[in-house]
């Protein structure tokens, strides 16, 4: 392992983006178990991206231009539903003053969908990890999971320090109604900041 693949990783990983901002979402209005759901659902959203790369499907989505709008409009539509029931105050993003535990599947299913629906997300793996095998490695798979289990492990991490951090000051923004309905915009405007960005990404 590279210091290079983690410093690059790590400089992906943080920079924000939909699993982020579903993660800060999950945390300020579920708490902080929630927030480690939500963190997981986005982490395990990566496991399609990493199979797709090793069996070359990526390649199928960078070069078919249907197959690639097809996952890409998904991933618009669903960004822009996340956005509305953002304002709604209901489904996963509903404001709670107390934390429903019952809500941790629909919170993972959620961030598991997030992911799976970027097609820009199997690309990045198809085009980023290869760059970290050598030519004349004996076991390029071996080492695709390798690397693919550390980014992965890297995203949890991540995730859950954005979540665990925002869930610490959870407690001073949920009882302000205006602070939690500005904050609740915020996030609306930001899901569809980008479906707007994926709906203009090509190939």
């Amino acid at each position: 392992m590279t210091l290079s693949f983690l410093l690059t990783s790590l400089i992906v990983i943080v920079s924000p983006g939909t699993g982020v901002l579903y993660t800060l979402a999950v945390a300020l209005t579920k708490g902080s178990r929630a927030s480690v759901a939500a963190a997981f659902g986005c982490t395990l959203g990566i496991v399609p991206a990493m199979l797709a790369a090793m069996l070359g499907l990526a390649a199928v989505l960078h070069t078919s231009a249907l197959a690639f709008a097809a996952l890409k409009w998904c991933g618009v539509l669903y960004l822009l539903y996340m956005a509305w029931q953002t304002l709604r105050e209901t489904g996963a993003l509903s404001v709670e003053a107390r934390a429903d535990q019952r809500s941790g599947g629909q919170v993972i299913v959620t961030g598991f969908l997030i992911n799976i629906l970027n097609p820009k997300l199997s690309i990045f793996f198809l085009a980023f990890l290869p760059q970290f095998i050598a030519a004349d490695d004996s076991h390029p798979l071996a080492r695709m999971l390798e690397l693919s289990g550390t980014f992965m492990a890297m995203t949890f991490a991540v995730f859950v320090v954005y979540g665990l951090f925002a869930a610490g000051v959870r407690d001073r923004v949920v009882t302000r109604p205006k602070v939690m309905t500005w904050l609740r915009r915020v996030f609306a405007g930001g899901f569809a900041a980008l479906g707007a960005r994926l709906a203009f990404a090509d190939r």
